[in-house]
């Protein structure tokens, strides 16, 4: 018999995995095959799952708590479901969803199903992953009407700033100048000026 692997994934470093890992844990993995990856779904180029890929042997089965913790790209997981069920022979077990178990139903019918079943499961995590990104969009789109500013907040402008500012606007000193005399890039000088000159209207 083959060894059981874990797959837990989470977006990013400060969602907690630890749901995932325990629901592992309950089905007797050693911590040495569980791989964890905190990163995005939309591919497979991920450090822990390229690692675990290359411990996979045929006979082996990998466990993942549900198929949008494998991946959130339709075709990718799609294509990587193949690539280890049909070209690596592992078994793969789906704990949300009992139909994607890989190793029962291996009949016609059984393949059928499942493969029905994962291509449904992969659309709706594509189209998630696609609504999350719409609606993250969407509020930054409506924080920055509100005024909501993103980014560091900038340096407070020095006392000479105004009196250099004057200076350049009157065009007795060049762009260049007035970003030296304030220790900015040009680009930067430019950007405050034009932000100082728009609050003064």
């Amino acid at each position: 018999m083959g060894k059981i692997f874990g797959y837990v994934r989470v977006s990013s470093i400060d969602q907690n995995e630890s749901r995932q890992r325990m629901a592992m844990c309950e089905r007797s993995i050693a911590e040495k095959c569980i791989y964890t990856d905190k990163i995005s779904g939309k591919d497979f180029q991920r450090p822990q799952y390229q690692k675990m890929l290359k411990r996979l042997k045929p006979g082996d089965q990998l466990c993942i708590t549900s198929i949008d913790r494998l991946g959130r790209n339709y075709e990718e997981i799609q294509r990587q479901w193949r690539i280890l069920t049909r070209d690596m022979k592992v078994d793969i077990l789906v704990l949300d969803m009992p139909l994607l178990d890989t190793r029962r139903d291996k009949d016609l019918l059984g393949t059928f199903i499942a493969d029905l079943v994962l291509q449904v499961l992969s659309f709706v995590a594509q189209n998630e992953r696609e609504n999350i990104r719409r609606r993250q969009a969407e509020g930054i789109a409506a924080a920055k009407v509100s005024g909501v500013r993103f980014g560091r907040e900038p340096k407070p402008l020095s006392s000479d700033f105004f009196r250099i500012y004057d200076l350049w606007e009157k065009e007795v000193i060049s762009t260049s100048e007035a970003a030296r005399r304030c220790g900015m890039a040009r680009s930067t000088f430019r950007y405050r000026a034009a932000t100082f000159k728009k609050d003064k209207v």
